[in-house]
C-alpha cells in the first residue's frame, strides 16, 4: 500500500467518513456509483472491487462479466453534502480485469492510454472547460417545454434568490472539494449559467468535468430546480457548449508559446491545430455525441458548423484567445464544438491524439480565417476550401467508423460499443413521430 492510500485511510478514519463512494463512468459518460463502508476501504486499495462489468454499458461482453474497480487515492475528495446525515467521500476508479489488466473498455483508461503517447513525445496535455448548462423550473411531465428559472442574458447580474445563489453554492461546493473555479456568470440563453474550471492536467480535468456536473445536479435538487446540460434544451436559445482550451507542456514550459510566432503560436501549436482540423469531421461523433448535438452546431449562437481556425473567431472550431497572445502561461487553443454532454475522458484522447497527428505526421497549417463564416455562401466556404462538421448524428458516424485515428484511440472494443450504442440512439432518434410532424401534416383537408 502506498503513501497516498495510506494517507486517505487515516483521513477517513478521523474525519469520521461514513460512506465511501467509488465513482466511474460508463462509454456514453454516465457516472457510475458504487457505495463501500470505510472497513472496506483496505481491501478496495490491496485487492479492488469485483463486479459485473456486463451490467455497465459498453465495459464488458457478457462472457467477460467480471471485472474490478480500483479506487484511486490521488482523486479522494470527502463530499460537502451529507448521505442521510452522515459524512461521505468519493474516489474515481480505474477498472481492471481479473488478470490486473487495465480494462480497454474502462474510458479513463482510454484517456490515460493517449496521455501515455503524449508523454512518449515529451508532452503534458493541458485543458481548461467552460461548462455551460442551463437552470429550469421543475416539469410536470418529460413533453413540457422547460420554463428558464429566469430572462437574464449574457453576464447579467440576475437579482431572482435562485439565479442568484445557485452559482455562488456551486462554486462553494466545488472549491470544498478542492476543484478550483476560475469564472462563473449568466450565459447567454435565459436561466443558462457557465462555470469554467482552472486549467490542469487532461485526467484530473475530466474527473473534475464529472464531478462539476455531480455539484450542479446536487445543489439544483437542493434548490428545487433542474439542472440540463443537454446540448440544445430550447430550439430558440443557445446551446449548452464545453468549448475547452488547450496547451502542450515540456516540463513547466508551455511549448504552444512562441512570441515570434503568427498570434504567439508556436510551429507546434500549428501542427497541433492542423491535426485537430483534419480529423475534426472524425472526431464529432465523439465531441458531440447525441442527436440532439447537432441541432446545437447548426442552429447559430456562436456554436461551430466549419472547419477553420482563426485568432479570436467565435465562428471557427478552433480559436486562439486574443487575450494569450503575450503571455507563455496563457498560450493556448480553445476548441469549441464539444459540448455539456459530451464523455470527457474519450473527448480529450481524441483530440489530443488528434493534435499529436498533425504534429507527428506533420500537416500542413490552412490559412487562418478572420471572418464570419456562416455569413459566408456556400459557394465561397468552397472557393476558401473550408469543410463543414456532419449536419447530424448519423452523418457523424458514418464519418467516424471509417477513421482509423478513432478505432486506435479508443480502442476496438470501445469503438466498437460507441458506434452501436450510437447508431441504436439515432435508430430510435429516426423512429419518433415528432409534435412538428403532426403539426405539418396532420391538416384536416377535407
Amino acid at each position: 500500500m502506498d503513501r497516498q492510500q495510506e494517507h486517505v485511510l487515516q483521513v477517513v478514519e478521523h474525519s469520521d467518513v461514513r460512506f465511501i463512494r467509488l465513482w466511474f463512468t460508463d462509454v456514453t459518460g454516465t457516472l457510475k456509483s458504487v457505495g463501500i463502508a470505510p472497513v472496506e476501504l483496505e481491501n478496495a486499495f490491496t485487492k479492488g472491487i469485483g463486479f459485473d462489468g456486463s451490467a455497465v454499458e459498453g465495459l464488458s461482453r457478457i462472457t467477460e462479466a467480471d471485472m474490478v474497480m480500483h479506487p484511486d487515492a490521488a482523486s479522494f475528495q470527502i463530499l460537502p453534502w451529507r448521505e442521510s446525515g452522515e459524512l461521505s467521500a468519493r474516489m474515481f476508479c480505474d477498472i481492471s480485469t481479473p488478470e490486473g489488466e487495465p480494462a480497454r473498455t474502462d474510458p479513463r483508461n482510454v484517456l490515460r492510454r493517449a496521455l501515455a503517447h503524449a508523454d512518449s513525445l515529451g508532452f503534458t496535455f493541458h485543458v481548461h472547460p467552460e461548462i455551460e448548462f442551463y437552470l429550469f423550473r421543475p416539469v410536470a411531465d418529460e413533453y413540457e417545454v422547460p420554463t428558464p428559472i429566469d430572462n437574464g442574458s449574457y453576464f447579467d447580474h440576475v437579482s431572482r434568490p435562485i439565479a442568484q445563489d445557485f452559482r455562488s453554492e456551486a462554486v462553494k461546493t466545488l472549491e470544498q472539494m478542492g476543484i478550483s473555479v476560475e469564472f462563473s456568470h449568466h450565459e447567454d440563453g435565459p436561466g443558462q449559467n457557465e462555470i469554467d474550471l482552472r486549467v490542469t492536467d487532461a485526467l484530473t480535468m475530466a474527473d473534475q468535468v464529472m464531478s462539476c456536473r455531480a455539484v450542479i445536479e446536487n445543489v439544483a435538487i437542493a434548490q428545487g430546480v433542474q439542472a440540463s446540460f443537454m446540448p440544445k434544451p430550447l430550439i430558440d436559445q443557445p446551446g449548452n457548449g464545453m468549448h475547452t482550451h488547450m496547451s502542450l507542456f515540456e516540463g513547466d514550459t508551455n511549448v504552444f508559446f512562441d512570441p515570434a510566432g503568427e498570434f504567439g503560436l508556436s510551429q507546434i501549436a500549428r501542427k497541433f491545430i492542423a491535426g485537430v482540423l483534419r480529423h475534426a469531421r472524425e472526431i464529432s461523433a465523439i465531441t458531440s455525441q447525441h442527436v440532439n448535438s447537432y441541432k446545437r452546431l447548426w442552429a447559430g449562437d456562436e456554436a461551430p458548423a466549419y472547419v477553420a481556425w482563426g485568432k479570436n473567431n467565435r465562428s471557427a472550431l478552433v480559436r486562439v484567445p486574443a487575450f494569450s497572445l503575450k503571455d507563455e502561461a496563457c498560450a493556448r487553443i480553445e476548441y469549441r464544438a464539444l459540448d455539456s454532454a459530451a464523455n470527457p475522458y474519450l473527448a480529450y484522447a481524441v483530440l489530443l491524439n488528434a493534435g499529436l497527428a498533425g504534429i507527428e505526421n506533420d500537416y500542413p497549417v490552412p490559412e487562418s480565417i478572420d471572418t464570419n463564416l456562416a455569413a459566408l455562401t456556400s459557394m465561397e466556404r468552397k472557393v476558401m476550401e473550408i469543410d463543414s462538421l456532419p449536419k447530424s448524428l448519423n452523418e457523424a458516424i458514418r464519418v467516424t467508423e471509417q477513421s482509423e485515428l478513432i478505432a486506435h484511440t479508443l480502442g476496438e472494443e470501445t469503438f466498437e460499443y460507441f458506434l452501436r450504442n450510437k447508431r441504436h440512439e439515432w435508430e430510435e432518434y429516426r423512429y419518433q413521430v415528432t409534435p412538428y410532424e403532426r403539426r405539418r401534416f396532420m391538416t384536416n383537408r377535407a
